[in-house]
C-alpha cells in the first residue's frame, strides 16, 4: 500500500506493509535513524517523534494510521547546518550521555512546549515521564528543557496552577 505524509516538511509517498510500524518505516524505509528502537513495546520513548503536533511513540502506531499526516523527527530539526535551539540546550546543560535516548527527549519536550511554552518544571517531568534514559539522571534534561522554555520568552506558568 502507499502511505502519503509530510515528513519533516517534505511531502512523502512511500510503498508500506500493511503491518509495519511508523518506526520501522522511518528508520528501514525512509532512513531517518535519529528514532531509536528501544523496547518495541512503548515504554522506553527512544522512539519518539511528533505526528500532528504530538508526542507519539512511534515503535506503537502503525505507519498507515499515519496517511496524510505530518511527522517531524529529530532529522527535521536542525536548519541550515544549525542546531534547533532545543538541540542547543541540550548540549550545554550536559543532557546528553550516550545518545540513544536524546532525540526522544527532545521531541517530546518540543511537542509539549509548542503546546504550552510557559510549561511548569513539575509539566515538563510530567511530559518526559514516558522517556527513560540510563545515563543523566533526568536533572539536566529538565533543566535543558526549561532553559529552553525560558528562551522563548513565555514567563513560566506557577505550579499548581
Amino acid at each position: 500500500m502507499l502511505l502519503h505524509i509530510i515528513l519533516n516538511g517534505k511531502p512523502i509517498t512511500a510503498e508500506i506493509e500493511p503491518e509495519q510500524t511508523l518506526l520501522s518505516v522511518l528508520r528501514n524505509d525512509l532512513k531517518h535513524t535519529g528514532a531509536k528502537q528501544g523496547c518495541g513495546v512503548g515504554e522506553c520513548g527512544a522512539c519518539t517523534v511528533v505526528l500532528d503536533g504530538r508526542a507519539i511513540k512511534s515503535c506503537t502506531v502503525l505507519a498507515a494510521q499515519c496517511e496524510g499526516s505530518e511527522v517531524l523527527t529529530i532529522e527535521g530539526l536542525a536548519k541550515n547546518n544549525e542546531l534547533h535551539p532545543l538541540q542547543r540546550a541540550f548540549i550545554d546543560h550536559g543532557a546528553i550521555q550516550c545518545g540513544y535516548c536524546t532525540a526522544g527527549f527532545i521531541m517530546t519536550a518540543l511537542a509539549l512546549l509548542q503546546r504550552k511554552p510557559n510549561a511548569t518544571r513539575g509539566e515538563i517531568q510530567a511530559a518526559i515521564s514516558g522517556n527513560l534514559c540510563r545515563c543523566t539522571g533526568y536533572v539536566q534534561i529538565i533543566d535543558a528543557i526549561e532553559a529552553y522554555a525560558a528562551a522563548l520568552g513565555e514567563p513560566p506558568a506557577k505550579e499548581g496552577l
